[in-house]
């Protein structure tokens, strides 16, 4: 198909890498091309730190990447940041820029988690591993500086949906307490029967062919997409009780296949009572943000970083 898309994205288009599933070794690769050929971020005022915290129980430990601003303003906010890649790629590298600017602008400290990736550790190791780092940031708040009030999870693509899950999973298990989430074209349904999902099967980057594999990958061999059993911390959009989540922003891309999910969820989260702010950028697609220079690319952050100003 052709797309209507902003005149400011339209060029790089041809120049996007095409991210094809259907090998995960391969796609890893593409992804580490896509992180090596980003604008490094200034670190300027930023201690960063790479180190490892205990994982779940009979797990190992989960590699983090903790950005702190100097100088400490002590007690500050804390955001668990937690990168896309449609379940199967991604690491600390692929949202460094992203996730320095959130500091930054937001005056917080930020833990990037590189969770464990399918399909070699299907679910639910991803989200058991992020649930691990929020007990562990939780539990050390005094020694990172961070306000324990004041604690929120962003997620992107995959790791929207593992971070709308991670906050379904705290509330039913009683965990550290979060203040907001940050739901970023997020992959919440395994159903793929959307009209978004049933119409975008050739856009950039993303697209209902990556889709079907990311799901079949993320839920493992024992479980398929659309399967009746499959667990609402897998695919948040099953989750029936969305009462008591903590406070939303949900932001989704006009031509991105996971568009209408992540709107109906942002419903659904009003609907139960939970203070929700949705965003629908218009002639966006999945990834566009990597145009970092596109008006609307800029807008995003910025939406983003005051989001977070005003939840945390």
């Amino acid at each position: 198909m052709t797309y209507p898309f902003d005149a400011e994205l339209a060029p790089w288009v041809p120049m996007l890498p095409i991210l094809d599933l259907r090998d995960p070794a391969a796609a890893r690769e593409v992804g580490r091309a896509i992180a090596a050929q980003l604008p490094q971020p200034d670190l300027t005022g930023l201690a960063v730190l790479d180190r490892t915290v205990p994982g779940p129980a009979g797990a190992p430990a989960v590699p983090v990447r903790i950005y702190t601003p100097q100088p400490a303003a002590a007690p500050a906010p804390a955001v668990l940041h937690l990168h896309g890649g449609g379940f199967v790629l991604g690491d600390l590298a692929l949202e460094h820029a992203d996730a320095a600017a959130f500091a930054t602008g937001i005056g917080a400290v930020v833990i990037a988690v590189d969770y464990r990736l399918a399909p070699e550790e299907p679910f639910p190791a991803a989200l058991e591993d992020c649930y691990a780092v929020l007990c562990w940031l939780a539990g050390n708040t005094d020694e990172l500086g961070v306000d324990p009030t004041r604690l929120g999870v962003y997620g992107r693509s995959a790791g929207g949906g593992i971070a709308a899950g991670l906050t379904l999973l705290t509330r039913d298990r009683g965990g550290p307490r979060l203040a907001m989430q940050y739901l970023d074209v997020p992959m919440l349904d395994d159903q793929l029967d959307s009209v978004s999902m049933r119409a975008y099967v050739d856009t950039p980057i993303w697209n209902r062919p990556n889709a079907e594999l990311g799901w079949a990958y993320y839920l493992g061999d024992d479980v398929k997409p659309g399967d009746p059993s499959v667990s609402p911390y897998a695919a948040p959009a099953r989750a029936e009780d969305l009462a008591g989540l903590p406070p939303a922003f949900v932001s989704s891309c006009q031509f991105d296949p996971v568009r209408d999910e992540g709107m109906h969820y942002a419903q659904r989260l009003a609907q139960a009572g939970v203070p929700t702010e949705a965003h629908l950028y218009p002639a966006t697609f999945h990834g566009s943000a990597l145009v970092t220079e596109a008006a609307v690319s800029r807008r995003m952050q910025q939406d983003a970083v005051a989001a977070f100003r005003r939840m945390l």
